[in-house]
């Protein structure tokens, strides 16, 4: 695990936004995981510009989405898909028939988690997953307690998750209780993992996922147990793991 620490969130973005760029320059045909939530937002904003300027080129580039609300449409302006086209999509040459989400409307749940693991596999996996972090740890809509081997499922959300998104949405009531999210097995499979994670509320996750136990209780400490991945944070999320050396491997 490669811990690199920025300045301030904008910096972090920049950073995540150059080592996906690097992916896509090298391998013009990547597989990317896609996050959603707050965090990710910059590095998008920044994947544009890099794009605007002429220095990569998605229109062979295949997108799997992390998760995606149960029960919304994609036309729902609180739906990932919605999120996804608002910030990186509509402003990138990708093909539509790249981007993958999980359909959220679906009328069958089972079939719809097993045929996204199958256009996963199709697609040759996933290159490199970009991760944010809850602060009950997360990853993905996986909740603590939700098992490892979990592929992509159906996910019940946690109360602290319900609160922590219900700023999205106009009250709490209106925040979605269940989730398509892959699973810990799906994200473990992705041949490279980038993770990013800014502020202090984020401190404790961060110290508990890089030096703590490996436990479902906090999903996000599976991590350590793969061979490649990037922790992207800024000062205050590394505000614990002073005593680090943040570029070593840990």
């Amino acid at each position: 695990m490669r811990i690199i620490v920025e300045k301030d969130y904008k910096e972090l973005s920049k950073k995540a936004a150059n080592i996906l760029a690097s992916q896509i320059i090298l391998k013009p045909d990547s597989v990317l995981g896609l996050a959603t939530g707050s965090t990710p937002i910059g590095t998008y904003e920044e994947l544009v510009g890099i794009y605007k300027k002429g220095n990569i080129n998605f229109s062979e580039v295949v997108t799997f989405n992390l998760d995606e609300y149960y029960g919304l449409d994609s036309s729902n302006q609180q739906s990932y898909y919605y999120f996804m086209n608002k910030y990186l999509f509509r402003h990138i040459n990708i093909k539509t028939e790249n981007i993958h989400i999980p359909n959220g409307r679906t009328k069958d749940v089972d079939l719809e988690c097993r045929d996204y693991e199958e256009r996963i596999k199709a697609a040759g996996g996933i290159d490199i997953q970009l991760l944010g972090i809850g602060r009950n740890g997360h990853i993905g809509f996986n909740e603590p307690d939700v098992k490892f081997e979990a592929l992509t499922h159906l996910v019940t959300l946690d109360e602290d998750t319900i609160k922590a998104n219900s700023r999205f949405f106009p009250s709490i009531e209106d925040v979605p209780k269940q989730a398509i999210s892959m699973g810990i097995k799906t994200i473990m499979r992705s041949k490279k993992i980038l993770l990013l994670a800014s502020g202090r509320q984020k401190s404790q996750t961060i110290y508990e996922m890089i030096k703590g136990k490996i436990t479902p209780k906090l999903p996000a400490s599976v991590l350590q147990l793969h061979p490649d991945v990037t922790v992207i944070i800024d000062e205050e999320a590394a505000i614990l793991l002073k005593k680090i050396n943040y570029a070593q491997v840990v």
